[in-house]
């Protein structure tokens, strides 16, 4: 199965990363509790973006990676692909950047768990 990065919006607003090979069943398992520690008591959880990765491990590092932007870049991204203004949607600590993502990132648009 191909992995995949992913971001999630919490009921408080704020935003998870991570990595799985199936995004559906990921996506229910955080709103079933069964997820991450951190979106437990933040549910329900809404997949906001979703890029897929060739390998296990450049998944890991492109986690990685987002993580480590702010929460305007990320928010940056996520409008990006979407091709929507989230960051009018949600609070944001400052202003937005734009981001150099690698060649070889395939990006999921209007990402939806089937």
């Amino acid at each position: 199965m191909m992995p995949y990065v992913y971001i999630v919006q919490c009921r408080d607003g704020t935003l998870y990363t991570g990595w799985t090979t199936d995004l559906s069943a990921r996506v229910e398992a955080h709103n079933a509790g069964r997820g991450a520690r951190y979106t437990r008591g933040r549910r329900p959880v809404k997949l906001v973006y979703a890029e897929a990765a060739p390998d296990r491990r450049r998944a890991l590092q492109r986690e990685r990676a987002i993580k480590r932007l702010s929460r305007s870049q990320k928010l940056a991204l996520i409008a990006r692909e979407e091709g929507i203004n989230l960051a009018s949607e949600l609070p944001t600590d400052e202003p937005a950047q734009s981001l150099d993502l690698p060649e070889e990132t395939t990006i999921l648009k209007n990402s939806q768990p089937r």
